[in-house]
């Protein structure tokens, strides 16, 4: 038997005006003459932001979902170089503690998913240290939260560059540039095209690192590798966390457009999965990134319950038989 807990991405389409992730461009800010009042703006949006995701978790709250992956874009130019004198976090810290203790309060799990040009891996070193900036912005929120930071990023392990074996030792070369806080954030991800399971593996046993399997990236890789074999060295690079294993799911499309994400989860997709890891474990943590967001959630549940050995906990999570 296997407890699963469901979780989804950043935003929800039940919960209405409820974005995390508004913006504004540097074009915008650069239009508005007066630079303080621009800057207000700034901050309206990002409390907007903050205030949105609050709610967000009230209404998880409501359906029973503790697992919730926030937007990476909650505060808009927070990194950009013609902004380094704004300290944005001054007129947040209310916000994110509020935020922090509801998360506490109701023992959920949040994290984050930096964006896909935090690149570990380059061999270019102001590129390097853009990602390692964009990583402290993460954990600045985090500490904003006052949660603790250990394994709440998940990223891809980086860019090939031609050449994928020099790019493994590269993130493992680059490793001792990353702070040792930064470090102790990280979780380390499969993905659809280059890093294939094995690859990430490598990298995680490693480095201590835990790996987020992506069953939807590992059957989109198109490699000959059965990750059944590989399961219990999965569940190994999780020993030594505070958090229960994390893996994510995702239906294909279609056949034609196989990597990309669907709107739902086909429940026999994922049942394959379930049912050959059942019992390997006692819990895992199941991130849906799907396209329809909670109602996916929803909507997994619903067909999962008519399964037989599928046995409801709450609104998101089941055990399996």
């Amino acid at each position: 038997m296997t407890i699963v807990r469901l979780g989804y991405v950043a935003m929800s389409v039940h919960l209405q005006n409820s974005s995390p992730s508004q913006t504004m461009t540097y074009a915008q800010f650069k239009r508005l003459k007066n630079r303080e009042a621009a800057i207000a703006k700034l901050e309206r949006i990002a409390q907007a932001n903050l205030h949105n995701c609050l709610r967000l978790l009230k209404h998880n709250l409501a359906h029973d979902i503790t697992f919730f992956r926030f937007s990476s874009k909650l505060i808009p130019l927070a990194n950009h170089e013609e902004l380094s004198d704004w300290d944005f976090l001054a007129n947040l810290k209310d916000h994110l503690k509020e935020i922090g203790e509801f998360v506490k309060e109701h023992k959920m799990r949040v994290d984050f998913h930096p964006d896909h040009f935090v690149l570990l891996n380059s061999p270019d070193i102001d590129l390097l240290n853009a990602s390692i900036k964009t990583l402290k912005l993460h954990q600045s929120l985090l500490k904003g939260m006052n949660i603790d930071l250990e394994h709440r990023c998940v990223m891809h392990v980086g860019g090939g560059y031609n050449d994928k074996e020099k790019a493994l030792e590269q993130l493992i070369h680059n490793w001792q540039f990353v702070p040792q806080s930064i470090q102790k954030m990280i979780m380390l991800e499969n993905d659809d095209v280059t890093f294939h399971l094995h690859d990430t593996l490598y990298l995680c046993e490693k480095l201590g690192i835990p790996l987020v399997f992506d069953y939807h990236h590992h059957l989109a890789n198109f490699q000959d590798e059965n990750w059944e074999q590989e399961w219990e060295r999965v569940i190994q690079t999780w020993s030594h966390s505070p958090l229960p294993l994390k893996m994510h799911i995702s239906s294909p499309r279609d056949e034609k457009d196989y990597r990309a994400h669907a709107d739902y989860i086909d429940p026999q997709y994922f049942l394959q999965f379930l049912h050959k890891v059942k019992g390997s474990i006692s819990h895992i943590d199941c991130m849906i990134e799907a396209k329809k967001k909670d109602d996916a959630l929803f909507r997994l549940m619903e067909d999962l319950l008519k399964e037989d050995g599928i046995e409801k906990v709450n609104e998101s999570t089941f055990k399996i038989h």
